[in-house]
């Protein structure tokens, strides 16, 4: 029986797998294995902390991104309300003088005060207020002084004259007050 074809549970050919699997080949390759196994770990560990460290620092980079948008926004109001009322202060500034000014005609003169009230009314709902100067002590942050005088009827470094008035934002001065300084 010779020419007997084997058979898949052929007796001999499960021993010679089995001594195959167990040379010191195979157990050196097995052996082998098991540090990549151990390293494979580390490596996916390494790798989800660099994937963490990453998305830590994208939610910090966006929560700055976002604080930073905030601050913009919030200052885009008061900085447009400032220039805007820097356009207008010369046209108050030249109705003023022209109150000044001795008008004959009482009805055209209450008409104008009408408008100077109007006018400074629409400037304390936007938040500008009018830079105090007249007898007050110079403030090189609140005042520009373009004359100083030797005048014995004020306090040394008094304000005793006002060529333009100043007005500010909050604590943002839009325009100084140009005055006369009394040494």
């Amino acid at each position: 029986m010779p020419n007997k074809k084997m058979g898949k549970n052929d007796p001999e050919k499960k021993a010679k797998q089995e001594a195959e699997a167990n040379t010191p080949e195979k157990e050196e390759k097995t052996a082998a294995q098991e540090p990549e196994a151990e390293t494979k770990p580390s490596a996916l560990e390494e790798e989800n902390a660099q994937l963490k460290d990453k998305l830590l620092r994208t939610l910090a980079e966006y929560d700055n991104f976002r604080k930073r948008s905030q601050k913009e926004k919030e200052s885009i109001y008061p900085d447009a309300v400032a220039d805007t009322v820097q356009n207008f202060l010369p046209v108050l500034d030249n109705f003023e003088r022209a109150m000044a000014f001795e008008c004959t005609d009482e009805e055209f003169r209450k008409g104008m005060d009408l408008i100077q009230k109007a006018f400074n009314e629409a400037l304390t709902k936007l938040g500008i207020e009018e830079i105090p100067a007249l007898g007050q002590a110079f403030d090189p942050n609140l005042h520009s002084a373009v004359m100083h005088v030797e005048d014995e009827n004020f306090a040394e470094n008094t304000i005793c004259e006002v060529f333009q008035k100043g007005y500010k934002l909050g604590d943002r001065v839009i325009r100084f007050a140009m005055v006369k300084v009394a040494n």
